[in-house]
């Protein structure tokens, strides 16, 4: 019965994918022409990478879709002709009801993503770490086994962690569920590195009324693998927030400087040495014709001395950086490990754990430091039966995108991410630049298929651009019997949707003083917009469900301070409870910042580390 199933779903699949690939062919293209069966293969893969609570549904929803062919055409939908297959679809893409335009989306943006990465260039596949460190990685795990410490989690939070514990000359365990990958395994926001690196193949969805896509990394490095290196401080009103309505100590601007400071220069923290790309510029000097405050963001990034070329720049991400240094610190790595619970027996934690290969094991340690981020760490506390205030207080920064077309060329294959932001309105809303591949672009216009049949020829002049809130929603983390992938839910308010409205209005002012000349919201059945007078057809708040929102900043699910009615931690990780499990991550800021919490997440491990190695010296 499976097999049927599953020989069904591919020929739907392949129907849709081919009615997808079929609507971008040009005959000057020879990349965008048929065969289409890497379009199919690419989807069926990404359906077996999603979420499993989410997969039975999906495959039972696309099922349907083509038997609904029947009512419309007389055949299911994988037997109709090609026209008659791109009427059911647009039907669909135009429903009221919100899972048909989802299932029309899910397959048009994952066959896109495949149809336009078909010039990436090839990168080798580098999975094995430097040689000198060869003998730290632990590739085939024992039965058994016992560590001083343990870090769960090698993004940010867990790197600088187990580095800083190993260096102090502790026994350390860094576990990973991820493959140890370098940075030139792929190319940078490609295809490739959403397969590699990001959980779930990049298909992971906070469920609510409006439903935000997020992603999270998954491999040696988390985050800081995939992100764009823009770096931010916390606000020093934010850091004045946390200290008065969570009782967080240690926190002010002075106490905290040394740790921002410290982390800025082990990860060369710098503005570019030449000028910035001009789908940047466009942006900033847009804002500041309209006298808003606007800045050249600092990334993590390493040029060498002299350099002038912006594009030159090295990524120092943790496996760059803090996780050398922690191998070289004699600490072990054991990547591609899940740990599943943790149970804690006569003053020390059993790690229930599987190991890509080795299948189950065990580990025993006697201080547990959880690091896997605002989704995954209260996903493992909960399995674990520790759940206070624990998955309970998610936040987020709700973003939505609008693509700008403008009459000169503003991108090219080389232009990364823009770093200038837009902070006049911070911390309710703010403004920036994202990626703008073709790949990125055909995405990002969905909502608009005439424009986004002409990526491949315009491409050079579109940018995409966002309106990224605070927000005042919430959202929950809650595992689920039997299931691997931990279920998240996210509520936006009222006042979310006005600013979120707001903030795109602005946005599309500041993109049309700047020289735009139309600009592509993406909320559905939005019009394309050509001039200033039109930005009165922009909604007062977003229209519910008809919204496509996403997210790269997730936090404040186990928030630290001393006010244990809110709190999941003391103020420096200890959960509050236990004398040697703590938490160092994303999870434990206790609302949203309102920048790219990477910074803080960094400062404040560094911070909680330090705390932790003063009061048990050795």
């Amino acid at each position: 019965m499976n097999q049927l199933l599953d020989s069904w779903f591919h020929d739907v699949v392949s129907a849709l994918a081919y009615s997808v690939g079929e609507g971008r062919a040009e005959t000057a293209r020879p990349d965008l022409q048929p065969p289409y069966n890497d379009l199919t293969r690419f989807v069926l893969n990404q359906h077996a990478r999603m979420a499993a609570y989410l997969r039975a549904p999906l495959m039972a929803a696309t099922l349907g879709f083509d038997v609904i062919g029947i009512l419309r055409g007389g055949r299911r939908f994988h037997h109709l002709s090609a026209s008659a297959r791109l009427r059911q679809i647009e039907t669909w893409k135009e429903s009221k009801i919100g899972f048909q335009r989802d299932l029309m989306r899910y397959f048009e943006s994952l066959a896109l993503l495949e149809l336009y990465g078909r010039q990436s260039n090839p990168h080798a596949n580098i999975v094995s770490p430097p040689q000198e460190f060869s003998r730290q990685i632990v590739n085939l795990p024992s039965a058994e086994s016992r560590f001083e410490i343990v870090v769960i989690g090698s993004g940010p939070g867990g790197a600088i962690t187990a580095c800083l514990l190993a260096e102090a000359g502790r026994k350390v365990l860094l576990i990973e569920e991820g493959e140890y990958l370098s940075l030139e395994s792929c190319a940078p926001f490609s295809k490739d590195e959403m397969v590699q690196k990001y959980r779930n193949g990049g298909q992971t969805v906070a469920m609510g009324k409006n439903k935000v896509a997020y992603v999270e990394g998954r491999c040696v490095g988390g985050g800081s693998e995939i992100n764009s290196g823009l770096y931010h401080r916390t606000p020093p009103d934010i850091l004045e927030s946390w200290r008065k309505e969570f009782a967080v100590d240690g926190v002010t601007p002075e106490e905290m400087r040394p740790h921002f400071e410290a982390c800025e220069k082990e990860v060369s923290v710098s503005l570019l040495p030449g000028a910035a790309p001009a789908a940047s510029l466009k942006l900033h000097d847009g804002a500041t014709r309209l006298g808003w405050k606007s800045l050249e963001v600092p990334r993590w990034f390493r040029f060498a001395a002299g350099a002038s070329d912006p594009n030159t720049g090295r990524r120092q991400s943790m496996t760059e950086t803090f996780i050398p240094r922690f191998l070289k610190a004699g600490g072990k790595l054991l990547p591609r490990t899940r740990v599943d619970r943790i149970r804690q027996d006569v003053g020390k934690w059993n790690l229930h754990a599987a190991h890509a290969v080795n299948g189950p094991i065990r580990i025993a340690a006697e201080t547990v430091f959880l690091c896997a981020g605002a989704v995954q760490t209260p996903a493992l506390l909960r399995r674990s039966g520790i759940t206070r205030n624990i998955g309970n207080s998610l936040r987020l920064h709700p973003t939505l995108k609008v693509v700008a077309k403008f009459s000169d060329e503003v991108n090219s294959s080389q232009m990364g991410v823009p770093v200038h932001q837009v902070k006049e309105f911070a911390p309710r809303f703010s403004f920036g630049c994202s990626i703008s591949t073709p790949p990125y672009l055909a995405m990002a216009l969905l909502d608009h298929p005439a424009q986004a049949r002409e990526v491949a020829q315009v491409w050079p002049h579109l940018a995409t651009y966002y309106a990224m809130i605070t927000g005042e929603g919430r959202g929950r983390v809650r595992p689920l019997p039997k299931i691997r992938d931990p279920l998240v839910r996210y509520n936006l308010t009222v006042s979310d949707r006005r600013d979120l409205a707001e903030g795109l209005r602005k946005l599309c002012l500041a993109l049309f003083e700047g020289g735009a000349t139309a600009l592509y919201p993406g909320i559905t059945r939005c019009p394309q917009l050509l001039n200033h007078d039109d930005l009165s057809q922009l909604p007062n708040a977003l229209p519910s469900g008809l919204t496509n929102l996403m997210t790269i900043h997730l936090f404040s699910s186990c928030p630290m301070g001393e006010d244990q009615s809110k709190s999941a931690t003391n103020s420096f990780g200890r959960v509050h409870g236990f004398t040697n499990l703590y938490i160092s991550d994303a999870s434990l800021l206790c609302t949203a910042p309102g920048v790219n919490p990477q910074g803080s997440i960094m400062a404040l491990a560094r911070r909680n580390v330090l705390k932790f190695l003063r009061r048990n010296p050795r």
